[in-house]
């Protein structure tokens, strides 16, 4: 046992399990979690290989594949249904070593929270600042003060840890369109697989779930904070409930209620995810654009590798802390950061509105070799748990 001790603020994917990976090493940790109890709030997830051997890291691979559903294949669209590019997701798994799973958020939340230790978590508890602690640091909230060896900031994009210890930090930046997700009603069948329409400023995407639920997603330039005066539901339908099939059975099966919708913002780089005795990771650290599908996947990797920079006998004085939080800095900041780039750009030109831009980008992905496309993702699918 080190016995150091960790506050957690934030009870979200990148929050629980940084609890995981590090009570794994020894640590007390504490997890304080706004809401008073973690419920089934969300829509689904897509964990791709890199953050499946993440999972595997914390020993939890295996209940996240009973709890979803292994994607079989997906590929990109033209407004015309016209395959541009097809995925078999078979040759993923061979490639990196693990398979693309879509699963519930609150199923990988629940599994998470279930591996803390008992008592870790803390719900109804906002943090609502931190601050120095002669060789700690202190985490202040309604009704108190927690007082540990380090303070972790996992609690999104608007993190209160990141404003209280990086008060000259910019400010998330609107990244010029809206997001909406949705899980539909179970459907008669099952798709074979999933796939991505480009349109022009807009896009759509959807994959299977368990139970004959499918995932669905989609992206619209919009001006920001912008609200459909018709409820969401109907703002999707009336933005895509034309396009190929199967997207307007789908919509058709979405519950009323069932539409949520977010302005995408992203972070602008920070120049460093630990100052003292703090560190950041997940959103708090470098929310992105959800454009390639590794934000919550992200998350996994910075509380994988924390919890390995923070192990056993690497931790044992004032120094050897230092040490191992510019470890994960130095490991988790330039990668986070270039994913956060990609993710810009793939989103940037997912919803591209000139016509001419549109073409030239249909075209290329038509033409792109699948050789390409797999190098092109080894670099993000291909990272694994090995700290060096």
């Amino acid at each position: 046992m080190t016995g150091r001790t960790a506050v957690i603020a934030g009870g979200g994917i990148g929050g629980l399990a940084a609890g995981v990976a590090l009570a794994r090493q020894g640590w007390q940790v504490e997890i304080c979690e706004r809401a008073p109890r973690l419920t089934a709030v969300g829509a689904a997830l897509t964990l791709w290989p890199n953050a499946l051997k993440a999972l595997a890291a914390l020993g939890l691979a295996g209940r996240v594949r009973e709890a979803g559903t292994v994607e079989t294949g997906g590929g990109l669209r033209d407004r015309a249904g016209r395959w541009l590019a097809r995925t078999d997701n078979a040759v993923l798994e061979e490639r990196f070593g693990a398979p693309v799973i879509v699963l519930h958020r609150a199923d990988l939340i629940r599994i998470l929270a279930d591996a803390l230790p008992d008592g870790a978590l803390r719900p109804a508890t906002v943090i609502t600042g931190v601050r120095a602690g002669g060789g700690a640091a202190v985490a202040e909230y309604d009704g108190g003060a927690l007082r540990a060896d380090l303070v972790i900031g996992a609690d999104g994009l608007n993190s209160t840890v990141r404003r209280a210890v990086w008060p000259s930090a910019a400010p998330p930046r609107y990244a010029g369109f809206t997001a909406w997700r949705m899980v539909t009603e179970p459907l008669p069948g099952r798709l074979a697989g999933g796939g991505v329409t480009w349109g022009r400023g807009e896009e759509f995407g959807f994959t299977s779930m368990g139970g004959g639920r499918v995932y669905c997603f989609g992206a619209a330039v919009t001006a920001e904070g912008g609200a459909a005066p018709g409820g969401e539901l109907d703002e999707v339908r009336r933005r895509f409930g034309t396009w190929p099939d199967p997207i307007p059975a789908l919509l058709d099966a979405v519950p009323e209620d069932g539409v949520l919708r977010h302005d995408v913002y992203r972070l602008p780089p920070l120049p460093g995810y630990v100052r003292g005795r703090t560190v950041l990771l997940g959103d708090a650290a470098h929310a992105m654009t959800p454009s390639l599908g590794q934000g919550g996947c992200q998350a996994l990797e910075d509380a994988v590798v924390l919890g390995a920079c923070l192990g056993r006998g690497a931790v044992d004085s004032p120094a050897g802390l230092d040490a191992a939080l510019a470890r994960y800095d130095r490991l988790r900041r330039p990668r986070t950061q270039w994913v956060a780039r990609r993710s810009a750009r793939m989103g940037a030109a997912a919803t591209w509105t000139w016509p001419p831009a549109v073409m030239a980008r249909d075209l290329g992905a038509r033409l792109l070799p699948t050789s390409l496309v797999l190098r092109a993702m080894k670099p993000l699918l291909g990272w694994t748990p090995d700290v060096p």
